[in-house]
């Protein structure tokens, strides 16, 4: 049995533990890593790709319930108009400075940080140049120890491509910055299918990328993530409920998902652009901190009547039964699919003790597990083990249920402690007495429990506890 002091470990040093983890078992790894790593890239191994499909599943399910619900898949190269009309062109940027000795570039806001000095990603340069000259002497390069800096720039976050500029006229071209704008330029598209009207969602799941300056926090900054999104288009006059109504909504996905809600809040922004009628984000208590989750916005008219007048295409929808025309409002909610992972496995992850051996432990949902159970034979030696293991037991559930191992690598205990840090809820194992009995014995991950099942009466015992 798991001892009463089972705690979560994972505050100070936390993250160092879960990017060993993730190399070790095989959910990621480091981009280029034998060329020395590429900052903010990161490769998806095998458990990764099965956790990150079990994720967007989960998001793609509660976008499903929706009746009203429409999905997308964009491209990701786009006419360079669209960004200008998103204003990204203009005004996606963030605060850059330069290390004079060590030529490190950081964000200035991330340097005044560490000094306990707010600086809002809002600001404009002057503004955070202003801040900075105020505590100079107070920051030093994290590299160096360097207290002698540049200018602080303000620098796009669109990252670029050459993609087809043969030309000098040939216009500049972005890889995407978020999935939203694919969403905007197809909402007219999508509307005259005929399959839904007004109010109703447009859901994406795609990848998009950003120049970060200093990307970090493992999975939590990157280059290159992926987004998944939902846009809702409405009456505004309805368009407060709806956004108040997506907030409860997407708060409850996550309890019900199985994450701690202790360590979940909303923080309202306490600066809303320009054209934001309200918008709060979910945040999570990662190791580092409370930080961003998911953003929840409404957006007012501003997208669509920016994409109206660079492109001069009518964006109004026209109401048959009120006879009215009006531009849409948007209610938007946003997640990271990368984020929504490291979110997942720090909430997961446990150091506890399991009768006199402690051990690490993914504490995993069930439903979100890359490994639902592994199938072990006793003695990989002893062929009658492992061909009953194979036909009767690991077959039979990798045909029912997909994501099942099998597992005959070293002794069992072994086995388990692997299984136990891959998160896998169940470890199923045939012995001598099943070839007699024709029963199992199935372990439970959280408890440590270990259960005598009937080779009949496997499926639906699995099914039961995962349902």
């Amino acid at each position: 049995m798991v001892k009463d002091n089972e705690k979560n470990k994972i505050t100070s040093n936390g993250m160092e533990k879960i990017v060993s983890l993730c190399k070790r078992r095989g959910f990621v790894f480091q981009g280029s890593e034998i060329y020395g790593g590429f900052a903010g890239t990161y490769d998806w191994g095998h458990l990764g790709v099965a956790l990150k499909r079990n994720v967007t599943d989960a998001w793609n399910k509660a976008m499903q319930n929706h009746h009203n619900m429409t999905f997308l898949d964009s491209s990701i190269f786009t006419s360079g108009k669209v960004w200008e009309a998103s204003g990204h062109v203009s005004g996606f940027s963030d605060p850059l400075v330069i290390c004079n000795k060590c030529k490190e570039k950081f964000r200035a806001d991330h340097l005044l940080e560490s000094i306990g000095v707010k600086a809002d990603e809002k600001l404009s340069e002057l503004e955070i140049n202003k801040i900075f000259d105020e505590n100079r002497t107070k920051i030093k390069c994290p590299k160096c120890d360097n207290k002698d800096f540049g200018k602080v720039r303000a620098t796009s976050l669109l990252a670029t491509s050459n993609l087809g500029m043969l030309e000098e006229t040939d216009g500049q071209v972005y890889l995407r910055g978020e999935t939203a704008q694919g969403i905007y330029i197809n909402y007219k598209n999508v509307l005259d299918t005929g399959f839904v009207s007004i109010p109703f969602g447009i859901a994406q799941i795609g990848k998009a990328f950003r120049n970060e300056i200093s990307p970090r926090q493992f999975l939590f900054r990157k280059r290159e993530f992926e987004q998944m999104e939902m846009q809702y288009f409405c009456h505004p006059n309805n368009a407060m409920d709806i956004y108040e109504s997506w907030k409860s909504e997407r708060m409850e996905y996550y309890k019900k998902m199985g994450i701690n809600p202790k360590k979940l809040r909303f923080k309202p922004h306490e600066n809303l652009v320009f054209y934001a009628k309200a918008a709060c984000d979910i945040e999570y208590e990662f190791p580092f901190g409370w930080s961003e989750l998911e953003g929840i916005h409404y957006r007012g008219d501003y997208d669509l009547t920016q994409h109206q007048k660079f492109s001069g295409r009518d964006m109004r929808f026209y109401d048959e039964e009120t006879k009215e025309k009006y531009i849409p409002h948007i209610v938007e909610t946003s997640v990271g699919v990368d984020r929504t992972i490291l979110m997942i496995l720090c909430d997961a992850y446990r150091e506890d003790k399991l009768g006199e051996a402690e051990r690490v432990v993914l504490k995993l949902p069930q439903k979100l597990a890359p490994v639902i159970c592994a199938v072990s034979p006793l003695l990989k030696n002893k062929p009658e083990l492992v061909e009953y293991a194979n036909t009767k037991v690991y077959a039979p559930l990798k045909a029912e249920f997909g994501r099942v191992a099998w597992d005959d690598n070293g002794n069992i205990g072994k086995r388990y402690r692997r299984q136990d840090e891959i998160g896998t809820p169940f470890c199923i194992v045939v012995d001598f007495d099943t070839l007699t009995d024709n029963s199992v014995t199935v372990r439970d991950r959280d408890t440590g429990e270990q259960t005598r099942i009937k080779i009949e009466e496997l499926k639906n015992y699995i099914k039961e506890r995962i349902s």
